[in-house]
């Protein structure tokens, strides 16, 4: 039986969250889960930057760090996939526990910090990716990079992003520049102007060495809109294609949940982020107007929630929290969902809708 299908996902939901989380990977690294079955239609397709992607819905990073378990990810139905966070050499994040079920939220807490293997065997793993062709293609993958914990000035940070850019993103479809998990000390300084400044001119120094994929930067949603539409201003003039919106949040607004997971320090996803992610979202569109891609991500949980996210600006969406607290099955319902919206919509393809709810 596989670990991942209605009955397993509710087993694994009575272990503590990062052992099930941990047995997940194990499960769809070694194949042991049936492949499941989205609707397929070219109203969901989307061509962008060279890529075709099936439907709009894929895996946010966070979810398989390592790069451990790509094809049994894609075999859930997802469209795309996001690998990592990835930082230059190996760490183990931070303590443990560091991973929190919100249940009368619809939410998650973590603080994991960036474990994972590092660039190295992380290469390794989208070299075999590559490698194992067209049926890989079908399925395009990015890599999220980050910075290790011990590189604490802007030198070292820049360093560890260089080496990711050179070591990791022409392996992969695309890649994105985590700048605002809250779970690495420093990390969320890098959208300030003087230190995100230096990354463009590291980026533009890179282009100029390195074959490198489409860019994305992920932001977030505690920025004031203000500042995020400074940063994606500077991201079009810097010839980046787009922007992911938006990572996890440090407020604890509106919880419901019981205190001792409710103050637990980490960064909140799923539905209480809904609202702020949107509204980035629709300001960030509304300001750009196709100038930069979005991919949306947080508190998409549903057919309804992914509608509103491609209304108000996002060409693709990624879900995490999702996921853990419904199992896989919330894939084909959000694809069949989307599909319904656009066939009742009666337009040609899904991308005539792309920020149809903004002014």
């Amino acid at each position: 039986m596989s670990l991942l299908n209605n009955t397993g996902t509710a087993l694994l939901r009575l272990l503590p969250p990062e052992l099930a989380h941990d047995l997940g990977i194990f499960t769809l690294a070694r194949g042991a889960v049936l492949p499941q079955r989205v609707p397929h239609s070219s109203l969901l397709e989307q061509k962008l930057f060279g890529l075709t992607v099936a439907h709009p819905l894929g895996l946010a990073a966070g979810f398989d760090k390592n790069a451990r378990a790509l094809r049994g990810f894609a075999s859930l139905g997802f469209s795309f996939l996001e690998a990592g966070t990835v930082t230059p050499l190996a760490q183990p994040g931070n303590p443990k526990p560091r991973l929190f079920r919100l249940k009368r939220d619809g939410a998650l807490i973590n603080r994991m910090g960036f474990n994972n293997e590092g660039s190295e065997i992380v290469a390794h793993r989208l070299q075999r990716w590559r490698e194992q062709g067209e049926r890989n293609r079908a399925t395009p993958l990015g890599i999220n990079l980050g910075k290790n914990k011990a590189s604490e000035s802007l030198a070292a940070t820049l360093a560890d992003y260089d080496q990711g850019l050179r070591n990791l993103a022409p392996l992969a479809d695309y890649a994105v520049l985590n700048l605002s998990s809250p779970n690495t000390p420093g990390l969320r300084d890098m959208q300030r102007d003087e230190e995100f400044g230096a990354l463009l001119e590291l980026i533009a120094t890179l282009r100029d060495q390195v074959e490198l994929p489409p860019l994305f930067i992920k932001l977030a949603p505690d920025l004031e809109i203000q500042q995020t539409l400074g940063i994606c201003e500077r991201m079009i003039k810097a010839k980046l294609s787009g922007v992911i919106l938006t990572n996890t949040t440090i407020s604890r607004d509106g919880l419901r949940s019981p205190a001792k997971l409710t103050q637990q320090g980490g960064g909140l996803s799923g539905q209480p982020l809904r609202q702020r992610a949107c509204e980035m979202t629709r300001e960030v569109f509304r300001a750009t107007r196709g100038k930069l891609a979005i991919i949306g991500s947080g508190g998409i949980s549903d057919a309804e929630s992914a509608i509103e996210r491609i209304k108000a600006g996002a060409s693709l969406l990624q879900i995490y929290s999702a996921l853990v607290l419904r199992g896989p099955g919330v894939i084909p319902e959000i694809v069949r969902g989307l599909l319904d919206w656009v066939e009742g919509e009666g337009v040609a393809s899904i991308s005539e809708l792309i920020g149809s709810g903004v002014d």
